[in-house]
């Protein structure tokens, strides 16, 4: 019994100083980043290096706040990442919708298109993106910054999905009921998938705030950039002020942290109702 016992403990011991050494790892890097962001040049490039900076100085701060328009850069992602949330949602939901409960003729070559768009990486779409943009004038813009983001193919699987799970017989009870078809897309349908759309919203925010690529090549005015693409400009061609870039991004991340504390549920619910169903 006591053996038992024992070795029980030692599985849970074990479990714990497993799960605690992997957070040590993950939280490391933005430990540093904190550290580094109140270091001197010659005390971030140190080797080997130091934990803790001489001084305690804002400096970096302030000269990353003199190198980047903060105040645009903050209104250009939120207004990216809102966009990109509401056309996420709002077109995936209706395309998921008809793909999973009606049937037309050819709806099975258009999701065929939808899956290969899956799985093609999504640096080949910039280039036609991009000539797209470039010809109607529209770069340097906040639209340019969404429009990758009007159609998403993810979300319309991810939905679609969601729709397939409820039973035909509730579309169906609403129809007898006298519902048209949109009034039983709207008023039964989308009640029922709001978690997952809730879910979507969560990924879509996460990627749109992560988006550094697309937004460095089609806004390539300072003013209209956003965080990610801002902060790649304080990356120098021969030299680079590692303080001054980690001050920058500590501020950069104060966006995300804030929405994370305010949906904090919603984050969790989605992220769990991903892995299983």
């Amino acid at each position: 019994m006591k053996s038992r016992e024992t070795a029980k403990r030692n599985r849970t011991i074990a479990t714990y100083a497993f799960f605690i050494i992997g957070s040590v790892i993950m939280i490391f890097p933005f430990v540093w980043m904190f550290l580094t962001s109140f270091k001197t040049v010659s005390e971030s490039m140190q080797i080997p290096p130091t934990i803790l900076p001489s001084s305690w100085s804002l400096d970096n701060f302030k000269d990353a706040m003199a190198s980047l328009p903060f105040g645009s850069l903050y209104i250009n992602t939120a207004l990216m990442i809102f966009w990109r949330v509401v056309c996420a949602v709002v077109f995936s939901s209706m395309a998921g919708y008809a793909f999973a409960k009606l049937n037309f003729k050819g709806k099975n070559i258009l999701f065929s298109l939808v899956l290969i768009q899956m799985m093609l990486p999504s640096q080949i779409f910039i280039t036609p993106q991009y000539q797209m943009l470039a010809k109607l004038g529209l770069t340097n813009t906040i639209f340019a910054l969404v429009f990758p983001g009007l159609v998403s193919a993810f979300g319309t699987f991810f939905l679609r999905q969601a729709y397939l799970g409820i039973p035909n017989e509730i579309a169906e009870a609403a129809y007898l009921d006298g519902c048209t078809q949109w009034q039983t897309f709207t008023k039964v349908m989308v009640p029922l998938t709001t978690s997952s759309m809730a879910a979507l919203a969560v990924f879509t925010a996460v990627f749109a705030y992560g988006d550094l690529m697309w937004p460095l090549i089609v806004n390539t005015d300072l003013n209209m950039m956003t965080l990610s693409s801002g902060l790649a400009t304080l990356r120098g061609q021969f030299s680079t002020n590692f303080p001054v870039m980690m001050a920058g991004s500590l501020l950069a991340m104060v966006p995300m942290v804030v929405l994370y504390m305010i949906f904090q549920r919603q984050f969790i619910e989605g992220v769990a109702m991903t892995g299983g169903k």
